[in-house]
């Protein structure tokens, strides 16, 4: 069967990234990890591939060896739908942390809650409140 998953590239912090988005979300855990070995030098101990969840949705990230000429873009988001007041503020507060805002948190005509960051490693983060 097919499935699709998010996947991310980082250049030596996804897992640092990883670690910090399973403290923002219930339900999220580091499922694995697989590291480079010492053969890869000053990658030794990165990540070859990592499978996390985030709210029971799993995610992949890498440790990119390979210096590219592009990163994140906001063009393509993560869309949380928070449930509570409290769940979209702390997680609007932590993504911003050393982060840039994108449309800061507020009432939109398409959300009563809504806010778009760009967090510390360059993903985009969408969030909103669902409507009650």
């Amino acid at each position: 069967m097919q499935k699709i998953t998010t996947f991310l590239m980082f250049e030596g912090q996804a897992e640092e990234a990883m670690n910090y988005y399973i403290s923002l979300f219930k339900d999220s855990e580091v499922v694995n990890i697989l590291r480079y070995g010492p053969e890869m030098g000053e990658f030794e101990g990165k990540v070859i591939k990592a499978t996390f969840k985030l709210n029971g949705q799993e995610f992949i990230c890498i440790d990119s060896n390979i210096k590219h000429n592009f990163t994140f873009t906001p063009s393509v988001s993560l869309f949380v739908t928070c449930e509570s007041d409290e769940e979209i503020e702390n997680a609007y507060e932590k993504l911003t942390d050393n982060g840039q805002v994108l449309m800061p948190l507020g009432a939109y005509p398409f959300s009563e809650k809504y806010g778009w960051v760009n967090d510390k490693y360059g993903v985009s983060w969408q969030l909103t409140l669902v409507k009650k």
